[in-house]
């Protein structure tokens, strides 16, 4: 891998990005509107939005971020780009790691975008610095990100992506603390739960809004951020050169 060419290939990724406005708009902008609307359901319920925002603040990106990044890294293999670059001095680590800068880049905009937007306009209630959640937003998003390309790896069509969520994004979901605390589920599911990354993001956000400091909140950012670094390690790996 060099550093060169990883970028080259991010700067090219971002500049597909550009002219892909459906994409920046579910990026960017569709966590804010699910955010909102999860807001706008409980607005009768004081206290509801407080309790279950942080969870959602950290649920919509992750999702987002995983479908756009498998979906996308999926059709660079069907057109064939892929197929064109390999045969190029470009590595398969320059590839993922370029995608994971362009992303990652996004993941900022969402991040600064959804954060600003469920403070500022849902009014959620954030006891811990701002600069925390954004933090904490961004490496979920990145998380999202690593998991979409190893699942693009292993897809050979957009919609195999897709099927990878009830496998890799639903028992997340389930087990992540949203419906209930985890130290209140039966041993089996709480002994599962701590394996799986979604549920220490979740951890850091509910730690950041209830105003806790420390290793409260970087305990389970650490985690969520080696879960990540270790998807991109393995995304190369499996990377196989094949088209449709």
């Amino acid at each position: 891998m060099t550093f060169r060419r990883t970028l080259a290939t991010a700067g090219r990724v971002l500049s597909q990005l550009r002219h892909d406005p459906r994409s920046i708009a579910l990026m960017l902008v569709a966590p804010s509107l699910l955010v909102g609307l999860f807001a706008w359901l409980f607005s009768d319920q004081d206290g509801v939005f407080d309790r279950f925002g942080g969870a959602i603040l950290a649920l919509f990106p992750f999702i987002v971020m995983f479908l756009i990044t498998s979906i996308t890294t999926l059709r660079e293999r069907r057109s064939g780009t892929l197929e064109r670059l390999m045969t190029t001095p470009l590595g398969k680590a320059d590839f993922i790691i370029g995608y994971a800068l362009a992303f990652g880049a996004m993941a900022v905009l969402q991040a600064i975008v959804t954060v600003a937007f469920a403070v500022y306009v849902c009014g959620l209630q954030v006891d811990g610095p701002l600069w925390q959640l954004g933090l904490v937003a961004v490496v979920d998003a990145v998380l999202g990100t690593a998991l979409g390309l190893l699942a693009s790896a292993f897809a050979q069509t957009e919609f195999q992506a897709v099927q990878f969520m009830p496998v890799l994004v639903f028992p997340q979901i389930i087990l992540g603390g949203l419906f209930m605390p985890r130290d209140q589920m039966p041993d089996v599911l709480y002994a599962i739960s701590q394996w799986l990354p979604l549920s220490h993001a979740i951890d850091a956000i509910q730690a950041v809004t209830a105003g806790d400091e420390g290793w409260d909140v970087g305990a389970p950012l650490l985690i969520v951020a080696a879960f990540a670094v270790g998807c991109l390690v393995l995304a190369p790996l499996t990377l196989r050169r094949r088209t449709a």
